[in-house]
């Protein structure tokens, strides 16, 4: 195995320069397509990338792996960490999927997600969002988008609520103010930063509730205070996020519900502000 900060696809690219025009066009495709690699034969993928299966053995040494198999099983970890690469095929690359299968395939996933999560919890999120001395919502990457609109929504009934990592601030700024009488809400989907398992464990430790949102990928934890994992799957290469919109649109919605007249007087205020100023 390969040591561990360089990935299957960095030995790749890294290579291309050395190899020789057959090798080239392996590693260009492997590139391109590195599910091939990680789901078919060694003959299979030669047959693939039009390449000798003599070549798809020296390719996959001077990678520096033993055999075909030690660099297939690296490529099938790599797969399982969620890069967008792995989700398209050769085969698939040049189809175009209709708009009803990604409709249906979007009905699905909020389906097969919120049979996972219960009313009860959604109520208990929200109810621990309204009554927390502040809100703390943290998502990096593709995570950060939602967590920044969850807290613009959620902003009409909770007035101290802030989205992490703020611009030009680190994270120790915020946690090192979290304390058992906050909730935070993490976005942790893929493809997660590799330091979240520490901050979960920060967060923990300040003894505040603990929302974690992530895809499929996750394996159900117990250590939080609550686990919304949300099904991504797409029948193209992009994640299919409508699952985590959802999520963010029941919880915001609940707990406009359960803030009752306090919620409504904050709401009249923000629309009162907005007339005056002739913002909207």
């Amino acid at each position: 195995m390969p040591p561990k900060e360089l990935s299957f696809l960095t030995r790749v690219r890294e290579s291309l320069s050395t190899l020789n025009p057959a090798e080239r066009r392996l590693g260009e495709f492997v590139c391109d397509f590195p599910a091939e690699l990680a789901s078919y034969s060694a003959s299979e993928l030669a047959t693939l990338a039009q390449v000798s299966n003599a070549t798809v053995s020296r390719f996959v040494k001077r990678l520096g792996y033993e055999n075909y198999e030690a660099a297939r099983r690296h490529a099938r970890v790599e797969k399982q960490s969620g890069s967008r690469l792995f989700l398209t095929g050769s085969v698939d690359s040049a189809s175009v999927q209709s708009v009803e299968a990604h409709v249906a395939q979007g009905v699905a996933n909020i389906e097969s997600t919120f049979l996972g999560i219960s009313e009860g919890q959604i109520s208990a999120v929200a109810q621990s969002m309204l009554d927390a001395r502040k809100v703390w919502v943290l998502g990096f990457r593709s995570s950060y988008p939602f967590a920044s609109y969850l807290q613009w929504q959620m902003t009409q009934v909770v007035e101290n609520i802030v989205a992490l990592p703020g611009a030009g601030q680190t994270l120790g700024e915020s946690l090192v103010s979290m304390t058992e009488q906050d909730m935070v809400v993490v976005f942790g989907l893929r493809r997660r930063v590799a330091n979240m398992d520490a901050i979960l464990e920060l967060i923990k430790k300040n003894g505040a509730k603990l929302l974690y949102i992530t895809d499929e990928g996750v394996a159900p934890l117990s250590s939080v205070t609550w686990h919304f994992r949300c099904q991504t799957l797409a029948p193209g290469p992009l994640f299919n996020h409508v699952a985590v919109m959802g999520v963010c649109h029941l919880l915001a919605t609940r707990a406009i519900e359960l803030a009752g007249s306090a919620g409504r007087a904050r709401l009249r205020g923000i629309e009162s502000f907005n007339d005056s100023l002739d913002e909207l």
